[in-house]
């Protein structure tokens, strides 16, 4: 598989997006009410819309299209960090943080690790 840690993380992504759309309460309840449920679904089915393509992206094109899909995908973590950042405060801020700065920071190694890889096989 070329690029696997790449397209595991884009895999997760879709995942993720999936169970959010079912379950836009889990929002809810991981950020401690800081956001209703009308905000969450409305988060949801925002990072649904977003993320989804982007995955796709990720998962089915070659360089350098997967390259940017991993760029937006990164920019949109920066985003989603930036807009729970403000609306939240405390623990759930703090969660919020690191949950969506870590998976840009682990989406970012991860191609990283997969360019590197991609180098010494060429």
């Amino acid at each position: 598989m070329d690029y696997p840690l790449t397209r595991t993380a884009a895999a997760l992504t879709a995942v993720y997006n999936a169970y959010a759309l079912a379950r836009p309460d889990a929002l809810v309840k991981g950020l401690e009410g800081q956001v209703d449920q009308a905000e969450s679904t409305l988060l949801a089915r925002t990072w649904a819309g977003r993320d989804l393509p982007v995955a796709a992206l990720a998962l089915a094109a070659p360089s350098p299209l997967r390259d940017v899909a991993v760029g937006l995908r990164i920019a949109a973590d920066v985003t989603d960090a930036t807009v729970l950042g403000l609306r939240t405060s405390g623990t759930p801020r703090r969660k919020a943080l690191g949950v969506t700065l870590g998976w840009a920071a682990l989406n970012a190694l991860a191609l990283a690790v997969d360019r590197r890889r991609a180098r010494g096989r060429a």
